[in-house]
């Protein structure tokens, strides 16, 4: 007897497949993990006030080796990370965003936008990029060159590093440091001055260190369960 195959079985039998890794937990133990992690993550804050006291590299290699676990559109990986450690280049990044920024908060910030920040204490001073040891900028690549030598577009780039980046925060604050993610507006200084290619677009500038003595964050809450999820069973 003939089997007529589904077309994209034909097609998915071309390229190997392995087994899914995955072994399965009790429930008491998967309860546990679960209950640490939170645990873990909501103590999670964003601090602004970092100590120049110097950060492994390995540290940060293992962040970024992290984030690019994230799932991500046709698993293009469609993410560049520039860690940078040099002063002198960490005080070039510092004075080409505050000068963007002082124009954003003087002339381009809109009242509904100042409105939300006031609480947040942000201003147009950026200390942490050159305090924190470590500033690590995450680009997203909109092109990708394509087997022929020709240019094709990335898919979901856009979304692919916003999870990436999220794993990235999560694994530099399981190993006890601190980051806040930073978005410079606008931001095509930080692919002039770190020399990337015109398919990359930065998306994030992530400070990356220990919290300075005294580091203060503001006294604002997380919404609740029933504030942010819906559950339809």
């Amino acid at each position: 007897m003939n089997r007529r195959l589904n077309p994209c079985m034909s097609i998915m039998s071309d390229h190997p497949f392995v087994p899914l890794q995955w072994n399965e937990l009790p429930l008491a133990t998967m309860l546990e993990v679960a209950e640490e992690n939170y645990e873990l993550m909501k103590k999670r804050r964003t601090t602004r006030h970092f100590s120049s006291r110097p950060v492994e590299r390995r540290l940060v290699e293992l962040a970024i080796l992290a984030g690019s676990t994230a799932p991500n559109g046709a698993h293009l990986q469609p993410w560049t990370w520039v860690a940078i450690s040099q002063q002198e280049l960490k005080k070039h990044l510092r004075e080409a965003a505050e000068a963007e920024e002082r124009k954003t908060y003087d002339e381009r910030m809109p009242e509904a936008w100042s409105e939300v920040l006031e609480p947040l204490g942000t201003d147009a001073v950026k200390a942490h990029l050159t305090d924190a040891p470590w500033v690590v900028v995450l680009f997203k690549q909109k092109k990708r060159q394509r087997e022929n030598g020709h240019w094709g577009p990335t898919y979901y780039s856009t979304e692919s590093c916003g999870i990436a980046a999220g794993i990235f925060i999560q694994a530099v604050h399981a190993m006890g440091l601190v980051t806040l993610t930073h978005t410079p507006s606008p931001m095509g200084f930080l692919r002039e001055i770190l020399g990337r290619p015109s398919h990359e677009e930065a998306m994030l500038v992530m400070p990356v260190g220990y919290p300075a003595e005294g580091a203060e964050v503001p006294d604002i809450h997380r919404k609740t369960l029933s504030e942010v999820a819906v559950f339809m069973e």
